[in-house]
């Protein structure tokens, strides 16, 4: 069993700050690809950053230049720190991670419980 637990999430104005962390534990040969995922309300899960095991990042379009995702090989754990916040960034925000429990097995997609991010005007 894998789990990704995420911290980090709150309340802040808009113009604020927050770094999210989520930490992969459990049974794991290795881990692929790490990002992070938000859904607003009445909205669908969409992409908003990610980070390869060798370190390439990619970006929505609507947090680049404001947000920054980062990890740590060593302690299995991905981190996004979001800077310059709207309102319109306000959303659950969901780990995600490709991860292989052993050589034989193919990678799959695990999921974090999600954490909220509110940003008020």
């Amino acid at each position: 069993q894998v789990q990704l637990v995420e911290s980090g999430g709150g309340s802040v104005q808009a113009g604020g700050s927050l770094r999210l962390s989520c930490a992969a534990s459990g049974s794991i040969f290795s881990i692929n690809d790490m990002g992070w995922y938000r859904q607003a309300p009445g909205k669908q899960r969409e992409l908003v950053a990610a980070v390869t095991s060798d370190g390439t990042t990619n970006y929505a379009d609507s947090v680049q230049g404001r947000f920054a995702v980062s990890r740590d090989n060593a302690k299995n754990t991905v981190y996004l720190q979001m800077n310059s916040l709207k309102p319109e960034d306000t959303a659950v925000y969901y780990c995600n991670a490709a991860v292989r429990k052993d050589w034989r097995q193919r990678y799959l997609q695990v999921w974090g419980q999600g954490t909220l991010v509110t940003v008020s005007s």
